[in-house]
């Protein structure tokens, strides 16, 4: 079957199980499309004996009658998925070399459902960027195109977003820690979700900030993330922080009957400032919603005004914790030391050297807010205002609002450079819709809606209820299939 690497999840499986494409010729037109698409710079690691070991496996399943849905689905793993074997760096030179002896519980959870692995996908260092432009391996490109810049695909998953887009996997696994799911999905017009905190394991994932930190699927429907959710889904022991919950059948709550549902608008999320096209798509978001039987409510979101000053103190904190692992010592990249260097000198020159400049410049103020005499005044604090933040959205669940509309990002896509200023700062406003979640632990889903004045897609944000991705999910499928959002990146690489 030509150009097999367009399909969905859903319209492969349905393919494959029916006999009329298999799983290595599905994988050889995503391998091709991978090797043609160098110039998006999104696989940095590729795996093709692997995938082809794979895909026969899984042709194998099919013929037997053994195929669960993920069966065969040729996929790119982000680059923060530790794999067996498989360099997993997390888009950093502190971790050259470093080839796992053991798999992910996601990766191990996709690969037992018959998953086909293309390779690992860019990303910001340590999922730490909004831009994919602090990644060691450079930064990946977004397929869409409107003039001669390049644009970024977003971060920290935007290799995986760009993979999706450009069509050169079938879908990809991405993480959020505030955002890094949603703002590269609006970016390069795909559908990616983040679930509940605790409904996808977290072990096996190189931590950024563990008490943020997510995993979920990057793909081209939202019918494909409820498909690829309920693989990834589920209670893992090794994660203490993994919840001891059913999964349910998320594809099946996609029936598109939204009557009678609340949605709420938050009245703070309209900045002053915001662009006319963010504002334009969000009415048509809940004017669409409405027209399918929905009701349509302001809610207040009163501490939201706190979210990124609370996020960019509690994030580094993580971080700065996390990242004390990386030393030279045990695995990973060492400083060639000089005569009567002693280990001090071989921490401070081992990282100095692996570390980019973000998760330097991150470290230092986690280490900062956590350090005696500022952990009360800035870390204690920000953990409070999170508690605040959550409760505004507790209260809003708890008036009858089924699922909150939001934009997902303050702008389309820029330009790669654009926003590398001496003022880091302003790339940190590109979160400000998307943190929120993460701080609360709820569900987020980005879905594309529309196109800009330039032809750039912009995507809505719609955020649920704990433990309901299946209400969520149906709420996204209803909102796409109302905004018909069809469009394709002319293809230049």
């Amino acid at each position: 079957m030509t150009n097999a690497n367009e399909m969905t999840i859903a319209a492969a499986r349905d393919a494959l199980r029916k006999g009329d494409l298999s799983a290595v010729d599905l994988t050889m037109s995503c391998l091709t499309a991978m090797d043609a698409g160098d110039g998006l710079g999104a696989f940095v690691h590729k795996t093709p004996e692997i995938a082809l070991e794979q895909a026969r496996a899984a042709d194998a399943r099919i013929k037997a009658g053994d195929a669960p849905a993920m069966c065969g689905i040729p996929l790119g793993i982000k680059d923060l998925f530790c794999t067996k074997d498989v360099p997993s760096q997390a888009g950093s030179n502190i971790l050259a070399g470093f080839r796992p002896q053991y798999e992910s519980t996601v990766t191990s959870r996709l690969f037992d459902a018959g998953a086909v692995m293309l390779g690992k996908l860019n990303m910001d260092e340590f999922a730490m960027g909004s831009s994919n432009e602090s990644s060691c391996y450079g930064p990946a490109v977004n397929p869409w195109r409107v003039d001669d810049r390049e644009l970024t695909p977003g971060g920290s998953s935007g290799g995986s977003a760009a993979a999706v887009a450009g069509d050169l996997c079938i879908a990809a696994t991405g993480t959020d820690t505030g955002g890094s799911i949603r703002q590269p999905a609006a970016f390069c017009g795909i559908v990616g979700i983040k679930p509940t905190y605790g409904r996808v394991s977290r072990w096996g994932i190189i931590a950024y900030a563990s008490s943020l930190d997510q995993a979920g699927p990057m793909t081209k429907s939202v019918r494909d993330a409820a498909i690829m959710l309920g693989a990834m889904a589920g209670h893992d022991p090794k994660d203490s922080t993994s919840a001891d919950i059913p999964v349910p059948d998320f594809e099946a709550a996609l029936t598109g009957d939204i009557r009678g549902k609340k949605i709420g608008i938050p009245k703070e999320y309209r900045l002053p400032g915001l662009r006319p096209e963010i504002e334009r798509i969000w009415d048509q978001g809940a004017e669409m919603l409405r027209d399918a039987g929905a009701e349509i409510v302001e809610v207040s979101l009163p501490h939201s005004k706190y979210a990124l000053p609370t996020y960019y103190i509690i994030a580094p904190a993580e971080a700065s914790s996390n990242l004390a692992r990386y030393d030279g010592v045990r695995y990973g990249h060492r400083a060639k030391l000089a005569a009567g260097d002693g280990i001090t000198e071989m921490y401070e020159k081992t990282r100095a050297e692996g570390f980019g400049a973000e998760v330097q410049r991150r470290v230092m103020i986690g280490t900062y807010v956590l350090s005696a005499g500022f952990y009360d005044a800035y870390y204690n604090r920000a953990r409070r205002v999170r508690a605040l933040i959550k409760r505004d959205f507790e209260q809003a669940f708890a008036a009858g609002v089924d699922a909150i509309l939001a934009p997902a990002t303050p702008t389309p896509a820029f330009g790669l450079g654009e926003m590398q200023t001496a003022n880091p700062v302003e790339m940190y406003l590109n979160d400000v819709f998307t943190v929120t979640l993460n701080l609360a632990g709820l569900p987020g889903i980005s879905v594309p809606v529309g196109l800009d004045p330039e032809g750039l897609p912009l995507g809505l944000q719609l955020i649920g209820r704990p433990w309901e991705e299946g209400a969520l999910l149906n709420h996204a499928h209803v909102l796409e299939q109302a905004a018909g959002f069809v469009a394709k990146p002319r293809k230049w690489w």
